[in-house]
């Protein structure tokens, strides 16, 4: 079954994707959508200013703001209908998660299945409208903070900003679900991925233009080319590693036949939280910074202390970016991931890891060997992430070249295509089931 499968798969092909009418819609589908994002991105909310608007967000393009505003796309630095983009959604996400793990009611709703799901997600939802209209609330006062930013500021002003900007982030979460659903792929990772993509060309000029300008050497320049490379290849090569375990089934009896025990493996993959601690981290520490960059240095001393610390290449934003990392990789694995109930299944079908007692021990040494791999995956994304921090302080190079965009850019693109993949190959396994029947029937 395995060489059969892999045959199937070595033979997919993009005459095997024009055939296919189902797959086809979905990628049409997905791409409109991300379309429809990228336009969103380009219209402006309501009483800003565009000259004072490009001159503020050129002063904050290298800070954390240029941070964000690479994330959604430009649309920060444009200040459009789409600048909080889907951050407002992924903290909710983190909020909800969390307290999974210290409210009974939302324990016992996860385990109640797809209704469950359902009303978490609802609950998401609502988190995600609260704190888009927080985070909102705060950039109008923030804006107006600025000299001559806001045209009119006032009471209106802050209530249309709050409405937009809110009504852009729900929106996303309604794109991002229908992508997932009718498209291809992770919505949400998709709409982040597009940000980045969309700003690569730009990222790209401006290290040109720096090597142009003689600001950074050819050398540097190819330097970083290589690393780039390097660090693709290295995510590729950390994203596909497994940990397989063995699992043997022991011998049946049905009616008279007497059949063979079997051999499985169990695959558990290096870094099973994927590209969501860093996203996690990111959201998280960039809401007290956000709050600080845009005080401008008139806020209380401690905040214009916290933001000196928490900048680029500091140590305290080191730290506490690699022990985010490290915290989301561990926490977002024990959710998706639950070794006793794997046990159970396994114990429930007859299936044993050899030399392991089945039942407790067998959790128990599952949990053993998650620990140790995720450890190890934790490590990998901290590594991958912290360097674009080591870019920017030492060579001063754009965010595009650094590891969380790559980490990112590479980790949807091969979740995406694994999707194709699979929906060519579900098309050529029901091609063959029709043949066979037809045969059949002939017969």
């Amino acid at each position: 079954m395995a060489s059969a499968a892999e045959q199937l798969a070595a033979n997919l092909n993009f005459g095997a994707l024009a055939k296919s009418e189902d797959l086809k819609k979905r990628i049409w589908f997905t791409l409109g959508a991300l379309i429809v994002y990228r336009l969103g991105s380009y219209i402006p909310i309501p009483g800003i200013d565009a000259v004072e608007l490009a001159k503020f967000a050129a002063q904050n393009s290298s800070g954390i703001l240029g941070w964000v505003n690479n994330l959604a796309g430009g649309a920060l630095g444009r200040m459009a209908i789409f600048a909080l983009n889907i951050m407002p959604y992924i903290s909710a996400s983190i909020i909800i998660q969390l307290m999974t793990s210290v409210s009974p009611h939302l324990e016992q709703l996860k385990k109640e299945g797809e209704q469950g799901r359902k009303k978490i997600n609802q609950y998401t939802r609502y988190g995600t409208v609260l704190l888009a209209a927080l985070q909102s609330y705060g950039i109008a006062v923030g804006l107006e903070g600025q000299a001559g930013l806001v045209t009119d500021p006032g009471m209106f002003f802050r209530l249309s900003t709050v409405i937009t900007l809110t009504g852009g982030t729900v929106f996303l979460m309604w794109l991002g679900e229908q992508i997932t659903s009718r498209g291809i792929g992770n919505g949400i990772s998709l709409i982040i991925f597009a940000g980045i993509v969309a700003g690569l060309p730009s990222g790209i000029a401006g290290l040109l233009e720096l090597g142009r300008t003689g600001q950074v050497s050819t050398f540097v320049i190819l330097g970083i080319i290589i690393m780039a490379v390097a660090v693709i290849a290295f995510i590729v090569l950390m994203e596909r590693a497994q940990r397989r375990l063995l699992i043997q089934y022991p011998k049946r009896q049905v009616g008279n036949k007497m059949f063979q025990g079997e051999s499985s493996h169990m695959p558990l993959k290096l870094n099973t939280s994927g590209v969501i601690p860093p996203i996690f981290a990111s959201s998280l520490l960039l809401l007290p910074i956000t709050v600080a960059n845009f005080s401008q240095g008139q806020g209380p001393d401690w905040l214009n202390t916290l933001t000196a610390m928490l900048g680029h290449g500091q140590p305290l934003f080191l730290v506490l970016y690699a022990a985010l990392i490290i915290f989301f990789a561990f926490f977002y694995t024990s959710i998706m991931f639950n070794p006793k109930e794997t046990a159970d299944n396994l114990k429930k079908y007859g299936g044993f890891i050899p030399g392991i007692r089945p039942g407790e021990r067998t959790a128990e040494y599952i949990d053993y060997v998650l620990t140790r791999i995720t450890l190890i995956g934790a490590l990998y994304l901290t590594l991958v992430c912290l360097l674009p921090e080591f870019l920017i302080g030492y060579t001063g190079v754009p965010f595009y070249f650094g590891g969380t965009s790559l980490l990112i850019v590479v980790s949807v693109t091969m979740d995406t295509v694994a999707q194709v993949q699979g929906h060519l190959l579900a098309q050529q396994y029901e091609g063959l089931i029709k043949k066979s029947k037809l045969r059949g029937s002939k017969r």
